[in-house]
């Protein structure tokens, strides 16, 4: 996977064509979804293509419909299924003292509230559950007592924790790290 252009915060996802006059479906990654309208300077993630977006509503919970500058049909809209839309860090308000933007995360240590490392913070994925950290161990999961990592099978791949308050009590950026409290593992019944 392609890695956005160094600086730039995603801010959502156009999504599949919405009738036949170029509207599209727009997920919004905003605070205030209806927000993403507002910012100028909206790209893809490479930072080559430039999107304006003239006028976006709301479609359900979790979607916007959007009109896009320059995309008047179907055909147009449908080129853009997919397009994440990013926008440069300078161009956002800087974070309260308690807040922080995901894309801050993003190389950030991972340790216990001990200071041991467990490894950096690679990604912030969502898959419709909630949050979840991914981590890069700093050393083979074989290597880490349960009680610092969950039980791992494969050497090469990267822990995922709930992104929750329990599990990363303490989020401080300027340290450059993340205390991580790993959840207690819970074996399922036997077949």
């Amino acid at each position: 996977m392609k890695r956005p252009a160094k600086g730039r915060v995603l801010l959502g996802r156009f999504g599949a064509p919405h009738g036949v006059r170029g509207e599209i479906r727009l997920q919004s990654f905003t605070s205030d979804p209806l927000a993403i309208a507002t910012y100028d300077g909206l790209t893809d993630k490479s930072g080559t293509r430039n999107f304006k977006l003239r006028a976006v509503r709301p479609q359900g919970k979790d979607m916007l419909v959007a009109q896009v500058e320059g995309v008047d049909d179907r055909a147009g809209a449908e080129a853009l299924n997919r397009v994440e839309l990013y926008i440069p860090r300078e161009a956002l308000p800087a974070p309260e003292d308690d807040e922080f933007y995901i894309a801050d995360l993003i190389g950030l240590r991972a340790e216990t509230a001990e200071g041991v490392e467990i490894g950096t913070i690679v990604a912030v994925r969502n898959f419709g559950a909630g949050d979840i950290l991914e981590i890069a161990p700093a050393q083979g999961p074989e290597n880490l007592s349960d009680d610092e990592a969950p039980r791992r099978k494969h050497g090469d791949e990267t822990l995922l924790l709930p992104f929750t308050k329990a599990t990363a009590p303490i989020i401080d950026v300027k340290a450059g790290r993340v205390v991580v409290v790993p959840p207690t593992e819970v074996e399922g019944e036997a077949p």
